[in-house]
């Protein structure tokens, strides 16, 4: 235990972070798994994308989480979203082979 008053009250505010932040991680998970089923399921998975996004966005700002963690975490939920992607046609030279 601290014995300094500023310590003191420094592990009293590290405290409340810690938990504030645990809930909103919590939260965080909970709304990523919500829009990965819906988006599988096809039913609400719009509105249940944008609620994630939003939260990781806000995680981001208050810095709950690092801005490339939630970059991280944004990426394959929009890529998940927007379904397979669709086969680009194939381009080709005069020999057939394509560019190398």
């Amino acid at each position: 235990m601290a014995n300094i008053k500023s310590q003191i009250k420094r592990n009293r505010q590290n405290e409340k972070r810690r938990l504030r932040n645990r809930t909103m991680r919590a939260e965080l998970r909970t709304r990523t798994k919500a829009a990965v089923t819906a988006a599988e399921a096809g039913e609400g998975g719009a509105e249940a994308l944008v609620a994630a996004m939003h939260r990781i966005d806000t995680a981001a700002a208050k810095g709950v989480i690092h801005g490339n963690a939630a970059a991280r975490q944004k990426s394959p939920s929009h890529s998940r979203a927007a379904g397979p992607p669709a086969a680009a046609p194939r381009q080709s030279g005069s020999d057939g082979e394509g560019r190398r």
